[in-house]
């Protein structure tokens, strides 16, 4: 590739990464504007500037809208979902990875399957369960429950993340291991002291990956959270629009929608290029 063709490529690519960020940044930064808007101003440019900022947007959305139960909802779960899945995956990406066992084959082969299952197609089947466990027991435990979605979440999220962890854990040399065995270290210490610190980028990136998954999930929540106290913010979000549009007052409804976008635009915006490199390294091997 001569340099005249080689500046043309790399001018293209710059192109399209401005045009990319550009598609993502302006409709961004048109919600945000639109949260501070009177409901007078939606009338007019649909691109104005606002006249004043109505932060008060915002307290109607948290407290009005009951948005700030639904973020503390939502946190619950996610908090609490990404716990459980941790505590599983992560032994079970090691053991998978650096030890041989019978039947190890078949388990990565199960894995694997169900990474072409996506959420979305087993709600009902899921939600079918639940309320059976409902009827065994004579009380609605399993529906309407935080802790029941939140063991979904991390459930369903294995097979990606045992995926993700066990391709990294190979990455790492086994001299380290070597090295604790001789000093008397076993396996579990030997994960929990040499393999897990090591592997730190992957399971950083497994928690923030999970964690956008869990925050913006709607279906699952919406199946199986009947009781509105119980909502969380993706499913209140959603009942917040279409209470708002029928009132014709887009400012909370624009404000609700900030709430939900803005953690995880920020976790993206600071993590984003460890994301990108652990899961590059992590999907070359397998």
């Amino acid at each position: 590739m001569d340099k005249r063709t080689n500046r043309l490529y790399k001018v293209f690519i710059y192109l399209c990464l401005v045009l990319l960020a550009v598609s993502i940044i302006v409709p961004v930064a048109w919600v945000f504007l639109s949260s501070l808007k009177a409901n007078s101003e939606f009338q007019g440019n649909p691109w104005a500037v606002p006249s004043s900022l109505q932060w008060g947007n915002y307290v109607r959305a948290w407290k009005d809208a009951k948005m700030g139960d639904y973020f503390f909802n939502s946190v619950l779960t996610t908090s609490l979902g990404l716990f459980i899945l941790l505590m599983v995956a992560v032994p079970c990406s090691y053991a998978l990875s650096r030890m041989e066992f019978k039947g190890k084959g078949l388990i990565v082969r199960l894995l694997r399957s169900g990474l072409f299952v996506n959420i979305s197609y087993i709600v009902i089947p899921i939600f079918l369960m639940l309320l059976d466990w409902n009827r065994a027991f004579k009380k609605p435990l399993f529906t309407d429950n935080l802790v029941v979605l939140a063991v979904i979440y991390a459930a369903t999220a294995i097979p990606f993340t045992v995926y993700l962890l066990s391709n990294y854990f190979r990455t790492i040399a086994k001299t380290y291991e070597e090295a604790a065995y001789i000093d008397g270290a076993g396996y579990f210490r030997t994960m929990t002291d040499i393999m897990i610190p090591m592997a730190k980028p992957s399971i950083i990136t497994v928690i923030l990956f999970n964690f956008l998954a869990f925050w913006n999930e709607y279906i699952m929540a919406l199946t199986i959270l009947t009781d509105p106290a119980k909502r969380t913010l993706p499913v209140g979000l959603v009942n917040l629009m279409n209470a708002q549009r029928a009132a014709a007052n887009y400012g909370p409804m624009y404000a609700g929608l900030v709430l939900v976008m803005l953690p995880t635009l920020i976790l993206y915006i600071l993590v984003q290029k460890r994301l990108t490199e652990a899961m590059t390294v992590g999907g070359d091997k397998g």
